[in-house]
């Protein structure tokens, strides 16, 4: 009997005190080259856990204890390098692609400290101005709601919104923003995007669960990014697991989502990754403004397939779409009218979608051409009709685009020594549209645009970096641009250095000529005072000098200073001649059909400071500030405040992890965001003429000498996380504006008082969701 009662004891303990642990998986490769690096020390100092990659680059530490850890990877003639905030949890395995950077020759060896994985982009090329963003981050911290677009939002020198998801870069409009996914250019891939703002949308179509670490840049950006003003959104997908099939559910207050990954075939080489998400905000209605929350429906689906062959190198195919639609129906009382939008109906879809084929061929060990066919799509239709008081529906516009992209890239990167490594190529693009815009314009509906056809977009790109010493790095380049529709084209130089005066002080410097194309259809905007005449058909490129002198300080392994400060001179900007006009400051305007010249100027200059305490002992924190000055010129070259000059913006985020169980197989975390920044400026209104017209009238005289308010908006997420032996458990609870800040939308005449009122609404958007790994 005490037998029995001792076996039951021990068998108890075994169950409750289990080890639960998982694998590390990864490739350690030349950052130069990307040819595997063999025998690389990979190890995790702190659990006296280490191995060394194989032949091929591979590696494999095996039982690791789920947590965060740290992983020192070093190999004889390479800068050692620390990937920190690695997380392991028991459902998944997780799997890391290291890039070591080679040592310039030396007679002697001097104490290099190990270059951290979140201090630096991923693009080696890259001086200035550039941020890793981590998959980690999008889902743990507070105000990111798994949305890479709102987590950048606290980057130093970006700011955002609410509502929409918009990136204002350094004073920049957002439709300045280039977003780039495995390696090719797309339309904004946001759901419901260009509604409220060019460039902006609700939240992306990019999931957490598909996306590899990705770059973030705000200038002065290397060579091989073209058609870009303001900065660029590079972003990749991971490759998936090719040993074991692993699968993510994920239910909430928002919607469904399933992801897959897994292997193709045995031989532990192809393999796959999926995400599929449908939405509906049907349950937010209660709490989201009125009408905001009825019929709004959105999904997407992301993929991508990596199939490595013998002697052909590596082929990937890949995939992302969205379809979104949303509807709002006029009140019939008139006596519920208080401003127009009361008396508007409105039918919003729109899709957008990128698939490509990718192909990476070494032709040697140090030189490897990597090519892309895809194309691009993306559908608008957009119509208003006006309820009358006869009870009659009246079309006020109407917006039917479609916009497909067929595009080839190829470059070629060759390592001809530690010093220096070229990257060339070029991009052909063939723009392909179809348009039709129509607007009221007194008893009359007046067509705006009405054209279809195609053009191309050719681009080509060289860049050498110079490894001069193990302290001085310099990068230079050149790209051009040249658009057929109007024989317009530029030719760009940059040139960026970083200097490392010691372990733990870098001086870096950036230079930029960048420039990008306007939305393609107000090339085809007719004037009808000019008998339909196309007056922007030969509009420039907008073009802006970005200057970047940055300063970083390695305070320890867990906490990182950066501190920049930049000028951006813009010019050839679309302004109206005589007037205030300037397309820096256009929002959402679909209708725009006056003759523009590229006469206009821009100056945005200020100081970005990030302060980085990364995840260690179980908690984290950002700071970050940005203080600018954004003005510009219209086409009577008055200098004024653009609509994005918030002068200021500040961020904390700030989070607590804490592990419990007899395994430390559960986690509790608790993060936090809040924001404080300038309030967007706007022109005074004119009272007489908007109360005679019975909508708000601008004096476009004085654009945007007034400022909204400041505002502070805060951002909560709470998260409980479970390990068991085959499958990992959260719920999660992350609300954006969880203080209930009103935020700004616009100005409304409103009819029963007959006075001009802002617009604010506090948008609370929760998210209680349950997710299963297995």
């Amino acid at each position: 009997m005490l037998a029995r009662i001792s076996l039951f004891i021990l068998f108890s303990t075994n169950i409750y005190c289990q080890h639960y642990a998982q694998s590390i998986r990864g490739v350690v490769l030349d950052i130069s080259s990307n040819q595997p690096i063999a025998f690389a020390n990979v190890s995790i100092n702190s659990l006296n856990i280490r191995t060394q990659s194989d032949s091929l680059g591979n590696f494999h530490l095996k039982n690791v204890p789920i947590g965060n850890h740290s992983i020192l990877v070093s190999s004889v003639g390479y800068e050692s390098f620390l990937a920190n905030e690695i997380v392991v949890i028991s459902a998944k395995e997780t799997f890391l692609n290291i890039q070591l950077r080679e040592k310039r020759a030396t007679l002697k060896e001097i104490t290099v400290r190990p270059r951290v994985s979140k201090e630096e982009p991923l693009n080696s090329t890259a001086s200035v101005s550039a941020k890793m963003l981590s998959v980690e981050e999008a889902r743990r911290f507070a105000g990111g709601f798994d949305d890479p677009a709102r987590l950048v939002s606290a980057f130093a020198g970006v700011s955002s919104n609410v509502g929409n998801n918009g990136i204002v870069v350094r004073g920049n409009s957002p439709k300045s923003l280039q977003w780039k996914f495995e390696g090719v250019e797309i339309s904004n891939p946001n759901h419901f995007a260009d509604d409220a703002a060019f460039g902006g949308g609700v939240l992306s179509a990019l999931s957490s669960n598909t996306l590899a670490n990705s770059d973030f840049f705000t200038g002065a950006f290397p060579a091989e990014y073209s058609n870009a003003l303001s900065g660029v959104f590079d972003i990749s997908m991971r490759k998936g697991n090719n040993l074991n099939r692993e699968n993510t559910f994920q239910i909430g207050i928002t919607g469904i989502d399933f992801a897959s990954e897994g292997p193709l075939k045995k031989d532990g080489l192809s393999s796959y990754i999926v995400n599929y998400r449908y939405s509906t905000l049907a349950l937010l209605t209660p709490i989201l403004p009125e009408g905001g929350g009825n019929g709004v429906k959105y999904q997407d689906l992301s993929f991508k397939f990596n199939l490595p062959s013998k002697k052909a190198g590596t082929f990937s195919v890949w995939g992302l779409a969205l379809k979104d639609y949303t509807g709002i129906t006029a009140k019939s009382d008139t006596l519920n009218w208080e401003s127009i939008d009361d008396r508007q109906s409105q039918d919003i879809s729109l899709y957008m979608g990128a698939f490509g084929v990718g192909h990476k061929y070494f032709i040697n060990d140090r030189v490897y051409l990597k090519s892309t066919l895809a194309a691009t799509s993306n559908g608008f239709d957009f119509s208003i009709n006006e309820l009358q008081k006869s009870g009659n529906l009246r079309p006020e516009s109407n917006v039917k685009t479609t916009l497909t992209n067929f595009i080839y890239t190829t470059y070629i990167n060759s390592k001809f020594n530690a010093k220096h490594t070229n990257k060339t190529g070029i991009v052909f693009t063939n723009l392909r549209y179809d348009l039709l815009l129509n607007k009221r314009v007194g008893q009359n509906m007046e067509s705006i645009s009405n054209e279809n056809g195609s053009s191309f977009l050719l681009n080509a790109y060289t860049n050498s970096s110079f490894n001069i010493s193990d302290k001085l790095f310099i990068n230079m380049g050149v790209s051009s641009q040249f658009f057929t529709l109007n024989n317009n084209y530029t030719i760009e130089p940059r040139l960026g250095f970083k200097y490392r005066v010691n372990p733990i002080h870098q001086l870096s410097f950036g230079y930029g000529l960048h420039s990008r194309l306007e939305k393609i259809n107000y090339y085809f905007a007719k004037d009808q005072l000019n008998n339909s005449e196309l007056v922007n058909k030969n509009m420039d490129f907008t073009k802006a000098h970005h200057l970047v002198l940055g300063y970083d300080f390695n305070i320890s392994e867990s906490l990182h200073l950066k501190v920049e400060s930049y000028f951006q001179s813009l010019y050839n900007v679309p302004v109206i001649k005589d007037s205030s006009y300037s397309f820096l400051n256009l929002v959402n305007d679909w209708f725009f059909n006056e003759k523009l010249q590229n006469t206009g100027k821009g100056r945005n200059y200020g100081i970005d400071i990030s302060l980085d305490k990364y995840l260690t002992k179980g908690w984290y924190y950002t700071v970050t500030s940005s203080l600018f000055n954004s003005q510009y010129t219209g086409g009577d070259n008055v200098w004024r405040n653009t609509r994005f000059n918030r002068n200021y913006v500040f961020n904390l985020l700030i989070g607590k992890e804490i592990v419990f169980g007899n395994s430390n197989q559960k986690s509790l975390g608790i993060n936090g965001r809040v924001s404080f920044q300038g309030g967007d400026r706007y022109s005074p209104i004119n009272v007489i003429t908007s109360s005679r017209m019975q909508t708000v009238v601008f004096d476009e005289t004085r654009a945007f000498e007034n400022q909204l308010s400041a505002s502070t908006v805060s951002h909560l997420t709470i998260s409980y996380r479970v390990n068991k032996p085959k499958t990992t458990r959260e719920i999660a609870l992350k609300v954006l504006n969880v203080g209930q800040y009103h935020e700004f939308y616009d100005f409304r005449f409103n009819y029963k008082t007959q006075l001009v009122e802002e617009h604010r609404e506090a948008i609370i958007v929760p998210n209680l969701s349950y997710r299963i790994s297995f």
